[in-house]
């Protein structure tokens, strides 16, 4: 049997490359290069791809220079979790509030989200959508308050969502679907419903939810 050479971008993608190119597109997420619903389509991409070209198409846009320490230097792409940049806006302790009483509030489209933020709705409702936002920390806060009032928050597929709120005469509710890769970026939903509700949804849960609306 005769077998035809391949190229260097014909080559079957190992695991190994799949998870430094999924490291790669975190620290892009975080750095703010790429908001949170591409990070979550290119990491999909990225854990479906069979070659070496495929990986590299998902990193054609980015800069040599992003990277996640020494993982990232093994695969000749040095540079750490956060450019100093990102780093220093990170720090920058810029808290954003969304408020909604008596009336209603909605964040969406592209916009960028503080790495702590308030959502407060009294008697009113706050519709946060993150799928075209961008992050500026691994790790992002969002505080929660609904006073006889409802909040509902969607987040991209691919990003971890950490739940610490308590409901006292009200209800919270979260539905996601598959686990995201290690080392994701963390949307943490911490706060308080009294008498209302919280929802959390992802935007495969959010467009199955449209489909029968």
């Amino acid at each position: 049997m005769e077998l035809t050479r391949l190229e260097p971008g014909d080559m079957r993608a190992s695991d190994v490359e799949r998870r430094r190119v999924v490291a790669t597109l975190q620290a892009a997420c975080v750095e703010g290069r790429l908001n949170l619903d591409e990070y979550g389509q290119r990491v999909e991409a990225a854990l479906a791809a069979r070659t070496r070209a495929q990986l590299e198409t998902l990193l054609v846009d980015l800069p040599a220079e992003t990277g996640t320490g020494d993982e990232m230097a093994s695969a000749s792409r040095p540079g750490g979790w956060m450019s100093p940049a990102a780093g220093e806006g990170a720090r920058g302790g810029r808290v954003s509030n969304t408020l909604a009483v008596l009336g209603s509030a909605q964040r969406s489209g592209f916009w960028r989200l503080a790495e702590e933020s308030r959502v407060v709705a009294v008697l009113g409702s706050c519709k946060i959508d993150l799928r075209s936002a961008r992050i500026s920390a691994a790790v992002t806060t969002l505080e929660v308050a609904a006073v006889l009032g409802s909040i509902d928050v969607i987040v991209p597929v691919g990003v971890e969502v950490d739940l610490e709120v308590h409901a006292l005469l009200g209800s919270r509710d979260m539905r996601m679907g598959a686990a995201p890769p290690a080392g994701a970026p963390v949307i943490r939903i911490t706060g308080m419903v009294l008498l209302g509700s919280l929802t959390v949804r992802d935007a495969a849960q959010q467009a199955h939810i449209d489909a029968y609306t």
